[in-house]
């Protein structure tokens, strides 16, 4: 029996974040148990961060623990009374822009903080640790679409450089102790619950509060958005599928620009934007774009969401929860 719940045990951190919150839910509604991690940082309204929460709470299978990956001795207590089978670590100082600002937070969440988890996988002797990288690990690379077999040494951004740094330290942990570790490099994901600081959130609550956007590069970027469900569909095949060392990027193989993002945005709330058009910021690059043939082969992952779709299901979210 102990060991049968330790399989369906999946302990995920920053469960009470946009993707974390989402991964937790589709977990708990599969039958697993998840023992939630996040420790509520002030860095977007922790009010929406709880609210999530709240939507987990009536899970018999779930449990929250406020605490941080920061903490050694506290992520030891956890996993010496909890039988724990996979890690999902989805916890992280997460955007690019942030990283110029505080930077020592990235080296506490997503460095110490990883270690950490790296640790416990190996003193738990878990079944499989999948965590999530970004597509900021591609930093300058000008080849599209990003393959996963690209050179990853030339990050732009000090968030991108934590997350290959995450990918380096699996690698040897993997290599040392055996542990089947899976990185995620994720591609723009957007979705209901999203961040407030990311370009939807940002764009919508502008635009239906009579504020101009900034709109940067002049809204010349490309991005690969990926709806949140199809992130949870490739993040729990990897949880369900254990590899030695593997990378996975998870887009939706397709890439947009700003400004037809933007005018997406436009026609689903039926109002046009007033727009600042400024210059590329600093860390930014110019174009994500993924190849994902590796997650379609291993993982079985087909992103199934278009971006219309997305938005609209973002914005009848925000409209509800923010009563706009």
């Amino acid at each position: 029996m102990k060991s049968e719940q330790r399989d369906k045990t999946v302990l995920v951190t920053g469960a009470a974040g946009f993707i974390g919150y989402h991964v937790s839910r589709r977990l708990l509604e599969t039958g697993h148990r998840v023992m939630g991690v996040d420790n509520l940082n002030p860095y977007y309204d922790a009010n929406l961060k709880r609210s999530r929460l709240a939507h987990l709470q009536p899970f018999d299978g779930f449990e929250f623990f406020e605490e941080d990956i920061q903490d050694l001795s506290a992520m030891r207590r956890i996993f010496r009374t909890n039988a724990v089978g996979r890690i999902c670590n989805l916890a992280a100082q997460a955007g690019v822009r942030y990283s110029l600002i505080d930077p020592f937070s990235y080296q506490k969440s997503n460095l110490e903080g990883f270690l950490n988890l790296l640790e416990m996988a190996r003193e738990a002797g878990v079944d499989n640790f999948v965590y999530a990288s970004s597509s900021s690990v591609y930093g300058a690379n000008t080849q599209y679409p990003f393959r996963e077999e690209d050179r990853v040494d030339q990050p732009v951004s000090l968030y991108g450089a934590t997350k290959r740094a995450n990918e380096l330290m699996a690698h040897a942990y993997s290599h040392l102790y055996e542990i089947p570790t899976t990185g995620l490099r994720f591609f723009t994901v957007y979705g209901p619950w999203g961040r407030p600081d990311m370009a939807l959130f940002l764009f919508a609550d502008a635009i239906l509060n009579d504020r101009p956007i900034d709109v940067f590069n002049r809204g010349r970027m490309k991005r690969d958005f990926t709806y949140i469900d199809d992130i949870v569909d490739g993040t729990v095949a990897a949880l369900e599928r254990p590899f030695p060392c593997e990378l996975f990027n998870l887009g939706n193989a397709s890439t947009v620009e700003l400004m037809e993002f933007i005018r997406i945005i436009e026609e689903e709330l039926g109002r046009e934007a007033k727009k600042n058009l400024l210059p590329m910021q600093p860390g930014d690059v110019p174009e994500t774009s993924a190849d994902i043939q590796k997650s379609r082969n291993l993982l079985g992952f087909e992103p199934k969401t278009s971006l219309r779709d997305g938005v609209r299901y973002f914005l009848s979210w925000y409209r509800e929860y923010y009563g706009a």
